[in-house]
């Protein structure tokens, strides 16, 4: 449990320092206001993807003992480079727009693989629930 709090407590920190960082370059470079950058999306990745989601599996990790399943150590890791590969590629991404460089197709390329990394470890995390739910089921008595 110690594992996944340290987690999100590390995604909100980074999620919070990039909306920071997002703001600050934006405004240091005169990068015009409300035009659109991939930096806004890596600070709601990151909070929402990092944070919030590891929140809920911490909760579902006191309900089902989720660690008891040996699918969940994948997708911890998995999930988690997932969300960090994608959001690291926003951020770069987004500053090259706005320093106004050009972007790559690897870029795109290595964001879709985090992407698919986070899929990969929702379906893990759904796998590993579901096999804690069926143990969790036989354990309870049967009302006769």
């Amino acid at each position: 449990m110690l594992k996944l709090f340290y987690a999100a407590f590390a995604y909100m920190v980074v999620g919070a320092a990039s909306g920071l960082y997002y703001r600050e370059l934006t405004k240091s470079q005169g990068f015009p206001e409300g035009e659109f950058t991939q930096l806004g999306l890596a600070h709601t990745h990151l909070l929402t993807l990092g944070f919030i989601v590891l929140l809920i599996v911490l909760v579902l990790e006191k309900v089902f003992v989720l660690s008891q399943s040996r699918l969940f150590g994948w997708f911890f890791w998995v999930y988690n480079a997932g969300v960090v590969l994608t959001s690291a590629m926003l951020v770069w991404h987004g500053t090259l727009t706005v320093l106004g460089g050009q972007s790559t197709a690897a870029i795109a390329g290595i964001a879709g693989l985090g992407h698919i990394l986070v899929t990969a470890g929702m379906v893990l995390l759904f796998l590993a629930l579901r096999s804690r739910i069926v143990v969790a089921g036989a354990k309870k008595p049967s009302k006769v």
